[in-house]
C-alpha cells in the first residue's frame, strides 16, 4: 500500500498546523515568514488532496472543520515531536532560558541565589517572569516554570523543590504593640493579613478553635509576597513561608512569634515539557536548582515537618 504521506509535502502540513493553532492565515504568515497568499494556496492545495475543507473562512480569522480539528490534533502533535527531535540534535548548552515563575519563589528565594546559576553557566541568559498566572509551556515562548500545586500537569515533568509551609510572620514593632502575643490564641484579635482558609489551616496546626466570633483578616492578595510586604509596612501579620522570607527573619526586620508551621499539601516545583527532558539548558537549570534546593537546611527541615 502506498504511503499517502508521500503525496503531501511538509511544507503544507507545517503551513497548516500553524494556521490551526492560530487561527489565523495572516498570523500563520507571519509567525512562519511567508505571505498571506502562500499560506492560502498551502491550505486549498492540501483540502484538494484531501477532497474536503479543513477551515471555514470567517470574516476576520478561520475555524477548523471536524476533519480540520482531527488533522490538526495529528498534526501538532507530529509537529512537536520533530522540533523536539530536531532540538535535541542541535542544542547546545547557551541561549536564553526562558523561565515563570510565581513571585514568592522566584523573588524571595529563586534570585537572590540565580547569580551562581549564571557563573556556572556563562553562556545561558536566564529572562525571568513573575506571573500568578498558569502560563501554557507548550504554546507560550518559556522553557520552564517555578509552579506552586500539586505536581500533575498533564504533558508536564515536574521535580518536587520546596515545600508549602507557612508561619505567622510580623515586624518586631508589631509583635511589641501586641503585648508580644502570648499565645496562638491572641491572634484571632490581632489585624491578621490573609486569605480566611489560610489561617483556619495555621489556627488548626496550632490548636486553636478559630470557629468563634472574632475579627476576620483585614486584607488578602493573590500573591504570598504582596501579604508579607504589607506585614513588612507593620500593617497586621501575616502568613508566609520560613524559607522564602529567611533572610528579612535574619536581618530582625520580620519575627517569627510562634514556631508553629501549616503544610498546605502540595509545593513548590520545577516544570517543564515532557518532551523538552534533554534540552540541555532545562537540564542544566534543573539539576542546578534541584541542588541548591537540597543545600538549604531550611527546605529540609519542613519538608519534613
Amino acid at each position: 500500500m502506498p504511503d499517502i504521506l508521500a503525496s503531501l509535502p511538509l511544507s503544507a502540513i507545517r503551513i497548516f498546523e500553524a494556521a490551526a493553532r492560530l487561527k489565523s492565515f495572516t498570523r500563520a504568515a507571519d509567525e512562519l515568514g511567508v505571505s498571506q497568499a502562500a499560506v492560502s494556496w498551502q491550505v486549498k492545495a492540501l483540502e484538494q488532496r484531501l477532497d474536503q475543507p479543513l477551515f471555514t473562512r470567517l470574516p476576520r480569522e478561520v475555524a477548523l472543520t471536524p476533519a480540520g480539528e482531527r488533522l490538526s490534533r495529528a498534526a501538532t502533535e507530529a509537529m512537536s515531536v520533530l522540533r523536539t527531535a530536531v532540538s535535541d540534535l542541535v542544542d547546545t548548552e547557551e541561549g536564553v532560558l526562558s523561565i515563570t515563575t510565581v513571585q514568592s519563589v522566584g523573588g524571595h528565594w529563586l534570585a537572590p541565589r540565580l547569580g551562581g546559576f549564571q557563573i556556572a553557566h556563562p553562556r545561558i541568559a536566564v529572562r525571568l517572569d513573575a506571573s500568578s498566572r498558569l502560563i501554557d509551556l507548550q504554546r507560550e515562548p518559556f522553557d520552564l516554570a517555578l509552579r506552586a500545586g500539586g505536581g500533575d500537569w498533564p504533558g508536564m515533568e515536574a521535580h518536587f523543590l520546596i515545600p508549602s509551609a507557612q508561619t505567622v510572620l510580623c515586624t518586631p514593632d508589631l509583635l511589641a504593640r501586641l503585648g508580644g502575643l502570648a499565645s496562638p490564641a491572641d491572634l484571632l484579635s490581632a489585624p491578621r493579613i490573609g486569605a480566611p482558609e489560610f489561617w483556619a489551616g495555621w489556627f488548626e496546626a496550632a490548636g486553636v478553635d478559630d470557629a468563634g466570633d472574632h475579627a476576620p483578616p483585614r486584607l488578602s492578595a493573590d500573591a504570598q509576597a504582596l501579604e508579607v510586604a504589607t506585614a513588612l509596612a507593620g500593617q497586621g501579620v501575616a502568613l508566609g513561608s520560613p524559607i522564602f522570607f529567611a533572610q528579612e527573619i535574619a536581618q530582625g526586620r520580620l519575627v517569627a512569634p510562634f514556631d508553629i508551621t501549616a503544610n498546605y499539601g502540595g509545593g513548590y516545583w520545577v516544570v517543564y515539557p515532557a518532551e523538552r527532558r534533554r534540552v540541555r539548558k532545562i537540564v542544566a537549570f534543573r539539576d542546578w536548582i534541584l541542588a541548591q534546593a537540597a543545600a538549604d537546611p531550611l527546605v529540609a527541615r519542613y519538608r519534613r515537618s
